[in-house]
Order: C-alpha cells, then structure tokens, then sequence
C-alpha cells in the first residue's frame, strides 16, 4: 500500500491533538512535518501542545513549524477558553519539550518548501485559521496546482456559527484568509463544516470507554480533557476531516458546489457561503462532507489512543 503523505497545519487544542494522534496511529500515513498557527490558544501554546503530542507518541522525529500569530488583518482578539488557555486542559507537564525544538524555518515557507518537494503528492490537513494557508499562496500562486488535495475542517453549511450566530471557529478566526483558500486552492478541497461533525458525533459513553484504556495516550487524553463539560455527546471536530484523509471511504456522501466567505455582512462576517445553484458559474467546486461510516471513524479513533 503506497504510504500517504501529509503535511497538517494546526491550531493544537484538544481535538487537534485527536487528530493529530489518529493521524501518527495511521501505519499507511507519513506525517512529513506539522505547522501550527494561533487560534484554540497563543502560537506558542500551540507549538509547545504538539511537541507534547509527538512527545507522548513518540514521534520527536516529526518537524514543527511556528506560523502565524494573528489574522491577516491583526483585528482578533480572541479569548482562550474552549480548551482551557493553554488550549490542552491547562494540566501542564514540567517534563514537556520546550520551544528550542521548532525548526528555525517558519510554517509558510515550510509548507511552500515540502509541498514543492513532494509535487502531486501531498495532503495538506488544515484544522485551525487557515492564515498560514492564505499567506503561503500569496507568496507562491502556484502552490494549489503542487497539492494532491487539501481537506479543511471549518466552516459551516447551515448559516448557523458556534463563535457567533452566523461563523465557525476556525474561519471566524480569520475570514480573509478562509476567504483566499476557498477561492485560490483550486486543488481538490474536502471540507468536513460544523454540521457534519455534530451530525456524526458520538456518545459520551463512547468518550468514557475511549480515554480509559489502559495505555499512556489514554491516560495522557484522559488528562487533557479531565475538565471538559459534559454534554449529551462527543464531537472530536479535526478528527473528521484527519479520518477522511486517511481513509477516503470513510466518507459515505459529499455534496459539490462552489463555496466562499462572508467579509463583509453586519452578521454573517465569516460564514461559508454555498453556491449550491451555481449562480457563480466557478469551475472549481469544494466537495463538503455530509456522512461518513461512523463506525470506522471511531475504530480509527479508538485506534489513535493504543
């Protein structure tokens, strides 16, 4: 089986790490590095939560690479909470790998680099503000048409937001950039939206039987989620969009249309918008994920955690 290659692009809080973890657990999968951008929590937080993924999955080898801080336009301010402030539960570790063993080179130039290398060959796995994406494309025009497909986890398809009424985290974070990587990656683009997620969530007595198998990555999950509320179910939201990566059959129904982003709406700055009558006539067309088998997704997740 030819071993796939991804590059994933971060903003590692909690489910993050989820997916981070069922990506490494992947045998047919090659993470060939890992850039990380502000958004669940600080850039540095979110450098220092993967080197603790890769720490806990004994991975070191992996590079990671520090990106952007802040939107395009420098105007979010957000408040670190979802996931705790440090965007993993706020239990840290003394014994965590520290920020001296981030590549020198910075995400955006990182991906420009190895996306070049590996032509035709990569999976760019985009879970957090797609800033680093937007900037790496400004930079090199050419880089969608290097891509072997790009899969999204943002967005929503229904008009209804979890950040605001109408926008979902990650593309809330930084609608410009949401808004260049829908229109300017031409390259096949998977989007697993807000409603997809729910819609396909799991129990949390799945959750419960999930984080307390007896390994360390369990009891590492079992910490870093040890405060989260409790809720009627378990929505690991950057793991859909991981799975369908690793197993392109996962996903049992898509649906096609062209797609872009609300800038500038009173109350709707941020949301996808689906051009599900294609008004716009745009030869390019995201395909958004509606159902997946829910049973291999969780054996993949289960999987993530042994």
């Amino acid at each position: 089986m030819a071993r796939k290659m991804l590059l994933v692009d971060v903003d590692c809080g909690v489910d993050d790490a989820q997916a981070l973890m069922m990506a490494l657990a992947a045998p047919q999968v090659e993470v060939l590095g890992i850039t990380c951008c502000f958004g669940n929590t600080t850039v540095d937080h979110v450098c220092k939560n993967v080197l603790r993924v890769l720490q806990v999955c004994n991975r070191m080898e992996i590079p990671v690479f520090r990106g952007a801080s802040n939107s395009l336009l420098g105007e979010i301010n957000p408040q670190f909470s979802h996931f705790g402030s440090d965007g993993l539960g706020d239990v840290g570790d003394p014994n965590s790998p520290g920020l001296e063993l981030l590549q020198k080179e910075d995400a955006v130039h990182a991906l420009i680099r190895i996306i070049h290398q590996y032509e035709g060959q990569i999976n760019l796995v985009a879970l957090g503000p797609l800033t680093n994406l937007a900037l790496a494309v400004k930079m090199d025009p050419s880089l969608p048409k290097k891509l072997k497909n790009l899969c999204i986890m943002g967005g929503n398809i229904q008009g209804r937001g979890n950040i605001t009424v109408c926008a979902e985290f990650n593309f809330f974070m930084d609608p410009e950039a949401a808004y260049i990587v829908t229109n300017e990656f031409t390259c096949p683009t998977f989007i697993a939206a807000l409603e997809f997620t729910r819609e396909n969530c799991l129990t949390m007595e799945d959750f419960k039987n999930w984080v307390h198998q007896d390994t360390e990555k369990a009891r590492f999950m079992a910490k870093i989620t040890a405060k989260w509320p409790q809720k009627s179910s378990f929505v690991s939201y950057d793991s859909y969009a991981m799975a369908a990566v690793i197993e392109e059959n996962i996903i049992t129904e898509y649906e096609k249309c062209a797609v872009s982003v609300e800038l500038h709406g009173r109350y709707a700055r941020g949301m996808l918008v689906l051009d599900t009558d294609n008004k716009w006539k745009k030869e390019h067309k995201a395909i958004l994920m509606k159902k997946c088998n829910i049973n291999r997704f969780k054996e993949l997740l289960w999987n993530a955690l042994l």
